[in-house]
């Protein structure tokens, strides 16, 4: 199965029964295997005229009781991020894929790409928290998406997984596993009367307001402007502040439910690589060559991009001396680390950033060559 298939039916393994989407490649195969299946399962699939009604419409059948998911590619995540924003402020739990592709605007549109990583963190405004995944393989892209689900069912956050052109039609042997034999998460609903619930009444333990849905009886009051407990408008600073930092906080205190990462070969490695999909697998597989010539390298690959894994990393980051951030685009990924190493006082790891601005995924003989012509020693 490829990965958008396989992506697909981990959505539904996760309780999906909405998608609303607009056609993009290299994400549209991934839509029109939905459309296929998930009316079969008592689903709805629905196309929007465009990205921005999409979204906006997500929004709506989430906060109406349905596990929802849209996907996308790089153009139109720009056009949702207003959406995404709104997802955020009224808390609702949802799922985006974006297959990544080059760019700027179309780019070439059936090409990879690493463009999105900024973008699905930072590309709404305000401050604010979610959750992005970036697997590996179509294992990965069941397993992970399964995993977004019940990570914006639990925290209440939009989540976004992120794939790429390549990942998203590179076809391998999967492990769909059977109902039961996977976590599937459900929302936490309120247990308080109708004439006592306010919709943005939080369980102090995790930070996360109990639901109730539209037209179960509830006066539920969803507002884009700040708002306190009850919904309603408010403009002071005693109501605004906690508020985001909720937002902000609810993420980073179920961090250890949330982050994954994977690591190769990192025990005795002096210089780590750093990649994430299809370029992980390339970069993977030079990590093998180079070790055999009998340098010590090794690779981490983040799973969990934002909140990313730092406590792992940091210990691996202080046994080594130099770090390649390896990724399509001119340099996103590689800031991440560099703040995680700022902040961390690791001021003697040297951190090199190899943009590969290619169409094509990089083979492992190029990624090497790409290092060789800028002069840096392995």
């Amino acid at each position: 199965m490829t990965s958008n298939e396989t992506c697909a039916e981990g959505a539904m393994a996760a309780g999906l029964n909405v998608y609303i989407g607009y056609p993009i490649t290299p994400s549209s195969d991934l839509f029109e295997y939905l459309a296929e299946k998930l009316p079969k399962r008592g689903g709805i699939v629905y196309q929007g005229e465009d990205e921005i009604a999409s979204i906006n419409a997500l929004v709506g059948a989430s906060l109406a009781g349905a596990k929802a998911m849209t996907a996308t590619s790089g153009p139109g995540l720009s056009l949702m991020q207003e959406g995404i924003g709104l997802a955020i402020m009224l808390e609702a739990p949802l799922v985006i894929v974006s297959d990544m592709r080059t760019g700027p605007s179309t780019g070439i549109a059936t090409q990879i790409g690493q463009g999105d990583i900024m973008q699905a963190r930072w590309g709404s405004h305000g401050p604010y928290n979610l959750v992005v995944y970036a697997p590996a393989s179509a294992q990965e892209a069941f397993d992970y998406t399964v995993k977004a689900f019940n990570t914006a069912v639990r925290l209440r956050v939009p989540v976004i997984v992120l794939m790429d052109a390549i990942l998203a039609h590179t076809r391998e042997k999967v492990v769909i596993k059977e109902p039961g034999e996977i976590e599937v998460v459900e929302f936490k609903k309120t247990k308080k009367h109708p004439g006592e619930y306010k919709p943005y009444e939080y369980d102090p333990d995790d930070l996360v307001p109990p639901i109730a849905f539209f037209g179960e009886g509830y006066k539920v009051l969803h507002e884009s402007l700040a708002h306190d407990e009850r919904g309603y408008y408010k403009t002071s600073p005693e109501v605004y502040r906690p508020l985001v930092e909720r937002f902000i906080e609810k993420v980073n205190r179920n961090r250890k439910y949330v982050v994954a990462s994977k690591d190769y070969y990192a025990d005795d490695a002096e210089t780590l690589f750093i990649a994430i999909g299809s370029v992980a697998r390339s970069t993977l597989a030079l990590v093998r060559d180079l070790r055999e010539s009998g340098l010590k390298v090794g690779l981490f690959r983040p799973i969990s991009i934002w909140p990313f894994d730092e406590d792992r990393f940091i210990k691996m980051a202080r046994r080594v001396k130099k770090i390649i951030v390896a990724e399509m685009n001119q340099g996103q990924l590689v800031w991440i680390i560099k703040k995680i190493l700022w902040d961390n006082k690791l001021f003697n790891v040297d951190v090199y950033s190899l943009p590969l601005l290619l169409p094509d995924l990089p083979s492992p003989d190029e990624i090497y060559d790409e290092i060789k012509s800028r002069g840096w020693k392995i």
